[in-house]
């Protein structure tokens, strides 16, 4: 007897086979997304690429569209003293307290993940105390701190490079311990009691297992602490004294009485300083693994 074929016409055998790799979506809809997402960044990249495209403009006062364009603003900044000894004091500042700031920071993260003792809690939210007080407040704060201990201890504070210095590191701690905390919360204690459980003592336990582990984190802590303290302003201007001022400082000093693209030239050279600073990490240490 012979059996009748019932399957429909286009199938072959009883498998209704579908184009590989799934569904496809539709040239339409895809273009869409990535028109989306272009459009997401464009919109969240605005203000450096307004600023950039301002800096090149070439008239003093700022008008739209521009007459024309040029570079004369980048040799303006260039020779503007202020902004030169800025920029270095800056770039000093900055890397002294994202070094001590993630040398502290990285202790304290240590100590309030690792170790039970009274006070504990009261101590990590003291040092976090610095991204909830708003800056203005602190650096009055601090410049009060420093005039009560110079009648102390009969020495100059307020207007010192070491005065700006720890005042930036107590900036820059909070930065680490976010960082580094959420990335010991993640780490298992028992690959450490496993490397102490085989002979290594706590030095070598964390210089040789803790550490490696904790590098994305301490990199990124590096990094967003250099960014903090060099665009500081809040903090830093009741600090400085003659002699002793910031790049963001020589800003708001110039803007009193000029309102040229200048300050525009100036922002896109820390815009470009501050993105080759990223690119650089990211060929060691990848972000998008940290933030």
């Amino acid at each position: 007897m012979t059996q009748t074929s019932m399957e429909p016409s286009g199938v072959t055998g009883n498998v209704l086979r579908l184009p590989a790799g799934g569904p496809r979506r539709l040239p339409v809809a895809k273009w869409a997304v990535r028109a989306g997402v272009t459009l997401i960044y464009l919109f969240m990249l605005s203000p450096l690429i307004f600023v950039v495209w301002l800096s090149f403009f070439k008239d003093a006062i700022i008008t739209f569209p521009p007459s024309g364009y040029t570079v004369s603003w980048y040799l303006n900044a260039w020779r503007n003293a202020a902004f030169a000894n800025g920029f270095l004091l800056s770039l000093q500042l900055a890397a002294c307290a994202a070094v001590g700031g993630v040398i502290l920071g990285v202790a304290a993260s240590l100590a309030l993940a690792r170790y039970r003792f009274p006070g504990r809690r009261t101590l990590g939210n003291v040092l976090l105390l610095p991204l909830v007080v708003p800056g203005i407040v602190a650096g009055i704060a601090t410049y009060l701190f420093y005039l009560r201990a110079e009648n102390t201890l009969d020495v100059d504070i307020v207007g010192t490079f070491g005065g700006l210095v720890v005042a930036h590191i107590c900036l820059t701690i909070p930065w680490t311990m976010r960082l580094v905390g959420a990335s010991l919360a993640q780490i298992d204690d028992t690959i450490e009691e496993a490397a102490r459980n085989l002979g290594a003592g706590p030095w070598r336990t964390f210089w040789r297992v803790t550490l490696p582990m904790l590098r994305p984190a301490i990199v990124a802590s590096v990094l967003f602490s250099f960014i903090v303290s060099f665009e500081n302003l809040e903090l830093t201007l009741p600090l400085v004294g003659p002699g002793k001022t910031t790049l963001p400082i020589a800003i708001m000093q110039y803007l009193e009485f000029n309102l040229d693209p200048t300050i525009a030239a100036v922002s896109a050279a820390q815009i470009v300083l501050l993105g080759i600073v990223m690119l650089i990490t990211d060929r060691f240490v990848k972000l998008s693994q940290v933030i």
